[in-house]
């Protein structure tokens, strides 16, 4: 992977929910928050650190950004902006891919947990309609 930079200050927007642009983010130096804003509340999906990545949904499957990604004081970021990139690393690298597996399922319990919990009351109908 070409080695591109990018920096950013603290409370900096680096992805902003609903954007249309395929990058995956890769952070080098520096922490980053992942929410979500739905109306009037904000929920805190993840407090990423050197070496976690983020903005893969949309680069694997061309979608709208589903979360927003802000800078937790000075961070420095890499990425890769094709899935051919991204391709090319996981094949030249099988233990980054299985750490990216491992990483997305820890996510996906994750996501799941917090779900749960801001539902609350709702129920398992609500959840086993949301989740598979």
């Amino acid at each position: 992977m070409a080695q591109k930079l990018i920096s950013f200050n603290d409370g900096d927007c680096i992805i902003k929910a609903g954007e249309r642009h395929q990058r995956m983010y890769i952070i080098l130096e520096g922490s980053v928050e992942i929410a979500i804003d739905e109306g009037m509340k904000s929920v805190v999906l993840a407090k990423l650190k050197k070496n976690d990545f983020f903005g893969e949904i949309s680069l694997i499957h061309n979608i709208p950004r589903s979360a927003s990604a802000f800078s937790k004081g000075a961070s420095k970021l890499t990425y890769m902006d094709s899935l051919a990139e991204l391709e090319r690393v996981m094949e030249k690298n099988p233990k980054y891919t299985r750490m990216m597996v491992i990483e997305l399922t820890k996510r996906l319990a994750e996501t799941d947990r917090i779900l749960r919990r801001e539902l609350g009351g709702y129920g398992k109908a609500a959840i086993s309609n949301f989740t598979w």
